[in-house]
């Protein structure tokens, strides 16, 4: 195993490597100088093109008039950062004065890859530093603590031939109008506004069982069973008897007003006083049109006075639930528009509009539900079916990078700015709402700044390699 490990990590060294042999970037004139700290300093490499093994390194240092500075202290590494369980390789140069404001040594590069070569400085003017990138097989070197975001740990320099190679594209970061599409997954349920129980104020027995299966359509005043119980003929005996004693005294209405609060209608309580007599097995009424869900009887059976017999629910309207994120919560306003769509039916789409938001979050899945109400005049829809409600959200104008741009390395997101001259540097940003090609964001860049849009992975491989993965 460790074998294995060991040559995938050279396997993906000879890759970057490969890279960089591509990465001929336009290197520092020889001739130029650079400042580092109270110092000026300019360095030449021989051979130009560094290899593996012994190179020449040669400083000219000046102090800040542009004199030749000697007896200078300086050390000057080269340093291919830490891969993986690879540890930093190190090149040191011991370096010497060979004339007036000259120092040159050797430095000796065991392997392929980015070497950026630190050199430090010490003298009675006090104390600096400078960084060069450096590359074996790559001609020259270029300042990389020099202006311009090059100072910027991982900085890389994509010269316009290797940008192609690669297919490297790059987008703007603007002001854009942002929409978000919300797509929630949930289902059907029953309107809980059309639902109706039958439950009785007395105790007695099932006679004839009407509605007699679950599923069963009924309309409102039609018969759904009927009942015997002692309390209920005693009722409409004394009722008959109130009506023979006084046509209008106070015992007459309070038996009327009995039968009525047990659920007798007027059309009833008028067949009753037609009829003179009592009915033993009385029909109990639809309270409500529907299609029973709940029968809790069946013919024969007692029931307790309170007791569900039955359930009715009103399918011409039905409620779509479903289960939206808390992150996704403050986009979403009661009265919004939505649209619903059955995933197994794609033919199958439903304008709607958010009803309502409870209050409250779902324990087991920490989401909320967003309710739409939908006409089901047809009956097609029905309760437990599988639908998803998507939502649009307008942002309004936010600054936006193109999705692609952005990548994602555990918390941190980052992108890579294109800083002309073949410059890319790495970025780390806030983010905020997205939708398939935009992220806003929130923090580390501005409008107008140019991203890489493709070619990603290989920058970033690249940088990782440069910077240090810790740094990312």
């Amino acid at each position: 195993m460790k074998y294995k490990s060991y040559s995938l990590e050279r396997l993906l060294f000879c890759f970057l490597f490969i890279a960089a042999s591509y990465t001929t970037v336009a290197a520092t004139n020889p001739t130029d100088f650079f400042d580092a700290g109270p110092f000026k300093v300019r360095v030449a490499l021989d051979p130009e093109t560094p290899k593996v093994g012994k190179n020449k390194v040669t400083i000219w240092l000046q102090d800040e008039a542009g004199e030749p500075l000697g007896d200078a202290m300086l050390k000057a590494v080269a340093v291919m950062p830490s891969m993986g369980s690879m540890p930093a390789m190190y090149a040191p140069t011991s370096m010497r004065e060979t004339e007036a404001g000259q120092y040159q040594g050797f430095f000796e590069p065991s392997m392929g890859g980015e070497w950026p070569l630190t050199i430090e400085i010490e003298a009675e003017l006090g104390k600096g530093s400078i960084t060069f990138d450096l590359a074996i097989g790559r001609k020259g070197l270029r300042c990389a603590t020099c202006g311009g975001g090059a100072d910027v740990p991982g900085t890389v320099w994509v010269d316009p031939a290797r940008r192609q190679l690669i297919g490297i594209t790059t987008g703007r970061v603007k002001q854009k109008k942002l929409r978000v599409t919300i797509r929630a997954a949930g289902s059907v349920t029953y309107d809980e506004t059309g639902l109706s129980d039958v439950a009785l104020k007395f105790d007695g027995w099932i006679g004839e069982l009407y509605a007699n299966a679950i599923g069963k359509s009924v309309k409102k005043g039609q018969p759904l069973f009927t009942v015997y119980s002692p309390e209920l003929l005693t009722a409409q005996e004394e009722y008959l008897e109130a009506l023979k004693r006084s046509a209008g005294g106070g015992m007459r209405k309070a038996t009327r007003r009995r039968l009525q609060l047990w659920g007798f209608t007027v059309a009833q309580i008028e067949a009753l006083e037609q009829r003179g007599e009592a009915q033993e097995y009385m029909p109990i009424l639809a309270p409500a049109s529907g299609v029973v869900i709940k029968k809790q009887i069946v013919a024969g059976s007692a029931f307790r006075a309170g007791q569900q017999l039955l359930r009715i629910a009103d399918l011409s309207r039905v409620w779509v639930e479903a289960q939206v994120y808390d992150y996704e919560l403050p986009l979403i306003k009661v009265g919004m528009k939505a649209r619903v769509v059955l995933p197994e039916l794609q033919d199958r789409e439903y304008p709607a509009e958010v009803d309502f938001i409870y209050p409250f979050m779902e324990g087991d899945t920490h989401t909320a539900r967003v309710r739409v109400v939908l006409d089901n005049s047809d009956g097609f829809l029905r309760p437990e079916m599988y639908a998803h409600i998507h939502l649009k959200a307008k942002l309004g104008k936010r600054l936006v990078v193109p999705e692609s741009a952005v990548i994602y390395s555990g918390r941190n997101r980052i992108v890579f700015l294109d800083l002309g001259d073949g410059r890319l540097v790495p970025r780390k940003i806030k983010t905020g709402q997205r939708n398939r090609k935009w992220i806003e964001v929130l923090e580390g860049l501005e409008a107008g700044d140019t991203v890489i849009t493709s070619g990603n992975f290989l920058i970033a491989a690249e940088s990782k390699l440069k910077a240090g993965v810790e740094s990312w």
